[in-house]
């Protein structure tokens, strides 16, 4: 794969993965959205199904990453390095067009929102935060549950029927759904530094009515937890298998 290529699939793939993730937690908090309070499993299954079609439009280009800490899982795994900068280049400009696009989307929401008695706060529709702010708990809820994505997703890669039938995505999109339903109320399971930060930026820089903090305190947390969660998947898989 070209350079060209990985850096357009990476684009293109993560900015799908962050609209349908930030759209539906949008859908969920947001007043005068459709799907208010439709619920928790309702964002477990959207983050799903961004992951689902944004791995699959950027497979064909760049293989699906869209997360670094998949690309940095597989770059320890295998010791190629050459093309990682341009994946996770490529993961951070999508991750903030993503957010952009679901801004737009809900942008007759959000301008309401200011105007409600009670505003509803905007980070967690860009970002993650904890539920319960103890910085070791959250980095190893994160490191933890990175491994738990990463990890199977190397494997599967061993799984010789997941490549031939195309079925291998649709089985991580489910094993996203699962991650968030299991290990997602601690601290919303970033478990992709892309699709924390990225957002992040957009919620810090756009004139979002009310919006609050953008948390810059907490931001290093699921940013280097995903990294050195996935740098063990490489490690354990690299070993085990």
């Amino acid at each position: 794969m070209s350079n060209g290529d990985v850096f357009l699939g990476e684009v293109i793939g993560t900015a799908i993965l962050i609209l349908f993730g930030a759209g539906v937690v949008a859908a969920v908090v947001l007043n005068h959205s459709k799907a208010k309070d439709a619920g928790w499993v309702v964002i477990a299954f959207g983050w799903g199904f961004g992951v689902l079609a944004g791995a699959y439009t950027a497979a064909p280009l760049s293989g699906g990453h869209l997360n670094p800490a998949v690309t940095i899982g597989i770059a320890v795994d295998t010791g190629d390095w050459d093309q990682v900068p341009v994946y996770i280049a490529g993961q951070m400009v999508g991750a903030v067009l993503g957010a952009v696009l679901c801004w737009l989307v809900y942008y007759a929401q959000f301008q309401a929102n200011a105007e409600e008695e009670l505003a509803q706060p905007t980070l967690g529709i860009f970002s993650t935060a904890p539920a319960i702010r103890n910085p070791v708990a959250n980095l190893i809820t994160e490191i933890i549950a990175t491994v738990g994505l990463v990890l199977p997703i190397l494997a599967f890669g061993l799984t010789k029927g997941l490549g031939e039938s195309g079925t291998a995505v649709l089985v991580v999109a489910f094993l996203v759904v699962g991650i968030g339903l299991s290990l997602g109320g601690p601290t919303g399971y970033a478990i992709n530094p892309a699709r924390d930060l990225g957002p992040r930026i957009v919620h810090t820089l756009l004139p979002i009515p009310n919006k609050g903090t953008s948390d810059w305190g907490y931001a290093w947390i699921p940013v280097v937890g995903p990294l050195i969660g996935g740098a063990l998947s490489g490690v354990i898989f690299n070993a085990a298998f």
